[in-house]
This record gives structure tokens, C-alpha cells and sequence, in this order.
């Protein structure tokens, strides 16, 4: 599904864009992105100039715009993605306007918009309007923010949403500048994946510049009642004003993080790195938009336990926003990588036994998604390449990607040394610095980088193994901690019908409670469970983390005096990881199905479309 509706072909081109036969068109071979209507070898994006007005009141954004070309001499046509944008007209260069078509919509991709250009042409100006159910815009009402007083605006792109709230080539391997100029209410401040304001102005209207070019799925817009709070010379952390304090402490470490990845894989490539803390509603652990990474409020666990999400975003600046999967089929290559670094980043600054407990909980639930992917009959899905054209790039989303990946560099490192490894990688951001890189475009450069450097020849086998074969290599290592033995000692005795001392749990982090709840008994009493909840204080807990696995298990076990918290906890959080596990328990059972689905009644307006789009399937 290329070409307008989906071919552009001549006889296509001539027929909807109502050209003469005679006339030349040039011939467009397909994009290789399975996700893009885009033909990028033949007219591409280079830099876009948007301007744009928004409004609360209609839930819509008002733009143009206005994109910097390049293509082959002979080229005629551009193609954009959209989904759901009302194209108002089109113009290029100075003001002329141009023949366009909207194709055929695809539920999945949306519309290809094919703009006819003459060869020169070196601008293309798109004036449109956003619809009120953009699936990557997420409108928030006061009611739904901590504040209460004003309305919030913020926008998830990955992995292909940019496309619902800007006309773009939207492929992970186009890359392009930005600048930008946004109107919004006077009391509210806007933020983008750019050079982001510190306070408010008076007018309303912000400029914004992204001089190192990104992919559409960096995009990024955020707007509020928002104040800032600096943590270093190049970091700060925005917030709602009555959140940012404590954000600011929960992330005073991040200079710090800054620097250590420095350390690691060399010098921080976007200029600053702040964080803004959103409303609950936002569907992931956090976004690494360039210069402005989007994170969950339920980091704010008031003792930095879960900060290693913030390193992990800000791991990206070098592992995706720099060196960029080109498909979404390769999207192993952003999140394996990032993994890697983000477990260097916290081994650095808080040791290696921190960073293995770290490893040893992904490697669970590593296991576990392999076992229900096997049991859902989507075994292919752990291979770490995989085949997504006709399905949602969200469906590569797992812990397959993250986790699997980081295991299978982590491989490569013990067999031949974190020296030769920490050298590769570093080379490898700067080799391929601002450019997509597919899985068999990575294989070649370790392999011919180990073989030149350290005259290795890296075993064509393990690769085999890792990327192209499903399940878990038997050389997967072994993550150990000695902090998690000591939690599996006071497991083993609790087992045995020994009271817990609470002395001993006093000093246990957020990652040895993790290790001890998702290692209980499958089965357990009502009486183990409140002993076990007076020990641990679960159900009160502040906690996401915690929280959701232990409410796992309550929900498992019919542990009544949790489900009030139970169905808070879904209503007021939007973060998918832990939405995903408590649904899935609650429909394994026919009145669990049920409760779920009045829960969920209340709750979707809270949620993203990322969220709905997952579990509107799930409890339909």
C-alpha cells in the first residue's frame, strides 16, 4: 500500500489529479517503510516551518504547514501521510496553488496526500485543520489536571500518530529540521521537541527552532498551566506549578545522568535535556522527544526509586533520536540499545548490584512475555526483527524489543569484553549520526567493526539466534544480585511459615519489594494476603510500580479490601504498562471481565488513544 489509493501509478496519477495522458510523470517505486505512503527517494522533506493556533474550545489546531523539498530532477509529485486532517489548499513555492488528492483511507496508515509539483519547486505549503479526536492529541479538560484550574494539551507521535496533527513523511528514516511558531491562550504556556520558553509571555505566541534534524515521530507538543524549575546549567524539569517541586526533586540526579552517559558514549548532542512531568493520562513511562523528554507522574514515587525511566529517555538521545530504527520492523534497534545504556547509566551512578536488580526484574518479565506471546499464538513476535507491514507498529511494542534486546548486546559485550564494546558503540553514534539504520545495515557495521579493530569474527549463528529466531538464546546471560538473594532468603523462610521481620524489608528499595511480590505463591489465603499487606503497606502504596504488581495479585486472589484501590488506580492512571497486566488479569475470569469493563466505562475518557486502542480490544 504505496502508490495513491494506493498506486501512483501514471494512469492513477493521470485519473485523480486530472493530467493528460501525454503528459510525463515520473515513475515511483514504492517506500520501503511498510508504514508510510511516503516515496522519499523520489521527493523528500527536509525542513518544516509550522504555524499554528490552538484552541480549546473546538479541541483543534488551525496550521499551515509549510515543508522545504528536495527531489530528482525529473520528480512531479510529492506524498505526504495524513489521518483525519481537513486539507483546506495547498500552495508552493510563492503562493501558487497546487493540484492535490487525498487517497483511499486505510483504517491502520490513514491518507496519502499527493501534492503534483513542477521540477524546481522547493516549497510546499499545506493549510489545514486537526480533527477533535486526532488520535495523537490528547485534550484534557481542568477537571483532569492536577491544578483543576486549566485545560492541558499534549501529543504522543510515536509510533504513527504525527501524521494526525501534521501532514509529514512519516518514517522513522526522514528526517528533518524544524521551527515553529503556536498561538495559544494567553495563560498557558506551550513546549515542543525544540528550544523550549521558560515562562510565560504576554502575546501568546512562541517561536520555537529544532536545529538537529529529527524523524515526524519526535514531533512533539505540549500545552498548560506550566511552570519551570532549572536542575543544572543545561536541565530543569517542567510541571504544572503545583507539581514541579517535587518533580524537581525526584530528578535532581539528571546532570548527573547527563554527564555519566557523556562519559559512556560521548558528548550530549541536543544542547539541553529537561523533562516535563504530564498529567496522568500520558500512556507511557516517559517519550524522548529531542530536548524535552515527556514522562508519567507516577515517577514521582518520592524516594527517585523509578528514575532509571528518566535515564533510560535521556539514553535515547544518543540510541533513536541520533542513530534512528528505519522501519518500525527494526525497532529493536532504538529500544535494545537504549537498554543497554540506561543499565550503564545506573550501574555508573549507583553501582553495579542496582543495575542487576534492574536486569534481573527485565529478564522475568522478559520470560513471561515470551510465554504469553507463545500462548496467544504471536511466537514469531520474539523474534527481535520483525514483520509488521498491515499491523500496528504498537504490536512491536514489548518487552521482545526492550528487553531482548538489551540481552542480546549485553551477550556480546561478556564474550568479548565491555572494552570492545563501550569503543563499538560509541563509534557507531558517531558513524551514523542523524540517519536510520536498519537490521542488516547494524549487523554489517559490528561485524565488520569487530573484525577490523579486533580482528573478531562475531559468530553469524548468534545473530541468527537473537535477531531472526524466536524465543530466548540459550547463552541469554545471567543477571544475579546479592540483594535479591537476601530477598529470596526471607521468601524461602516466609514459605516455610516464618513471620517476615519488618526490620529487614524497612531497608528494602522499590526493586527488592518488586522481586519479592512477583515472586509469591500463584495462590495464597486471605489471611497471607492481609499479613502480607500489613507488612508492606501494597494497597496504600504511592508506589505505580509497586502497586500494580501487587494489585496483580490481589486481583488473582479475590483479595476484596483492594479493589477500591483497584479501580482508582484505573481510572486516574494512563500509563499502559501498568493498565496492560491488571486488565489482563481481571478478564481471565468471567466476573473479572465484568468489573473490568464497568471500571473501563469510566475511566477511557482519562485515557490516550494509545491506551483505548489497546484495550477497546481487549474488553470488547
Amino acid at each position: 500500500m504505496k502508490y495513491l489509493a494506493v498506486s501512483l501509478s501514471l494512469l492513477t496519477a493521470t485519473l485523480m489529479l486530472g493530467c493528460s495522458p501525454s503528459e510525463k510523470h515520473t515513475e515511483v517505486m514504492p517506500s520501503q517503510d511498510p508504514h508510510s505512503f511516503a516515496v522519499p527517494d523520489n521527493a523528500r522533506v527536509t525542513h518544516l516551518k509550522w504555524n499554528a493556533t490552538v484552541d480549546f474550545a473546538s479541541h483543534t489546531i488551525k496550521a499551515t504547514a509549510s515543508w522545504q523539498i528536495e527531489t530528482k530532477d525529473d520528480a512531479d509529485i510529492i506524498i505526504f501521510d495524513t489521518k483525519g486532517l481537513a486539507i483546506d489548499s495547498v500552495t508552493i513555492d510563492n503562493g501558487q496553488r497546487a493540484d492535490f488528492r487525498l487517497g483511499n483511507v486505510d483504517t491502520l496508515m490513514g491518507q496519502p496526500l499527493a501534492v503534483l509539483i513542477k521540477p524546481g519547486v522547493k516549497h510546499v505549503h499545506i493549510h489545514y485543520q486537526t480533527a477533535p479526536d486526532a488520535e495523537a492529541l490528547q485534550w484534557l479538560s481542568p477537571e483532569q489536571t492536577a491544578g483543576k484550574r486549566e485545560p492541558f494539551l499534549f501529543t504522543q507521535s510515536q509510533a504513527i500518530l504525527a501524521r494526525s496533527w501534521v501532514p509529514c513523511q512519516d518514517s522513522p528514516n526522514v528526517r528533518f529540521t524544524y521551527e515553529a511558531d503556536v498561538t495559544v491562550p494567553k495563560q498557558l504556556l506551550p513546549l515542543m521537541s525544540a528550544s523550549n520558553p521558560q515562562q510565560k509571555n504576554e502575546t501568546g505566541t512562541y517561536h520555537f527552532d529544532m536545529k538537529q534534524p529529527i524523524p515526524a515521530y519526535l514531533l512533539a507538543l505540549a500545552v498548560g498551566d506550566i511552570a519551570f524549575k532549572p536542575i543544572s546549567a543545561r536541565s530543569g524539569v517542567y510541571a504544572e506549578p503545583s507539581v514541579v517541586d517535587t518533580a524537581a526533586w525526584e530528578f535532581a540526579d539528571m546532570e548527573k545522568m547527563i554527564a555519566g552517559a557523556e562519559a559512556l558514549y560521548g558528548a550530549y548532542p541536543w544542547e539541553r535535556y529537561d523533562v516535563i512531568v504530564l498529567p496522568p493520562s500520558f500512556p507511557f513511562g516517559g517519550m524522548e522527544n529531542p530536548r524535552l523528554t515527556f514522562a508519567t507522574p507516577t515517577l514521582l514515587a518520592g524516594d527517585r526509586s523509578l528514575t532509571s525511566v528518566i535515564a533510560h529517555e535521556l539514553a535515547h538521545s544518543w540510541s533513536g533520536n541520533l542513530v534512528t530504527n528505519a522501519t518500525w520492523n527494526d525497532f529493536w534497534l532504538n529500544e535494545g540499545s537504549t537498554v543497554y545504556f540506561e543499565h550503564r547509566i545506573m550501574e555508573k551512578l549507583y553501582g553495579v548490584d542496582y543495575s542487576e536488580m534492574l536486569a534481573v526484574l527485565s529478564l522475568q518479565d522478559l520470560k513471561q512475555t515470551i510465554v504469553d506471546l507463545k500462548a496467544d499464538n504471536h511466537y514469531a513476535d520474539t523474534k527481535l526483527k520483525l514483520n509488521l507491514e498491515g499491523r500496528s507498529p504498537d504490536e512491536g511494542v514489548s518487552d521482545i524489543a526492550y528487553v531482548k534486546g538489551y540481552f542480546f548486546l549485553r551477550s556480546i559485550e561478556t564474550e568479548h569484553g565491555r572494552d570492545k564494546f563501550d569503543a563499538f558503540l560509541k563509534d557507531y553514534f558517531k558513524a551514523n549520526a542523524f540517519h536510520g539504520v536498519d537490521t542488516d545495515t547494524f549487523i554489517a557495521y559490528i561485524k565488520k567493526y569487530y573484525k577490523d579493530n579486533f580482528s573478531i569474527t562475531l559468530d553469524d549463528a548468534n545473530f541468527n539466534a537473537w535477531i531472526f529466531t524466536e524465543g530466548l538464546p540459550a547463552n541469554c546471560p545471567t543477571p544475579s544480585s546479592d540483594r535479591f538473594t537476601k530477598v529470596d532468603d526471607v521468601l524461602a523462610k516466609w514459605k516455610a511459615g516464618s513471620t517476615v521481620d519488618a526490620s529487614i524489608t524497612k531497608q528494602w528499595s522499590t526493586h527488592e519489594w518488586l522481586h519479592f511480590i512477583k515472586n509469591l505463591p500463584e495462590t495464597l489465603t486471605a489471611d497471607q494476603l492481609k499479613a502480607l499487606d500489613a507488612l508492606g503497606h501494597f494497597t496504600a502504596s504511592g508506589n505505580a510500580e509497586i502497586l500494580t504488581v501487587w494489585l496483580a495479585v490481589t486481583i488473582r486472589n479475590h483479595y476484596a479490601p483492594a479493589d477500591a484501590k483497584l479501580e482508582d488506580f484505573l481510572i486516574h492512571t494512563g500509563r499502559r504498562k501498568f493498565l496492560s497486566p491488571l486488565y489482563t488479569e481481571l478478564v481471565k475470569t468471567p466476573e473479572g471481565k465484568k468489573k473490568a469493563q464497568q471500571i473501563y466505562e469510566k475511566a477511557r475518557p482519562n485515557y490516550h488513544y494509545v491506551a483505548t486502542n489497546t484495550f477497546d480490544k481487549l474488553l470488547k
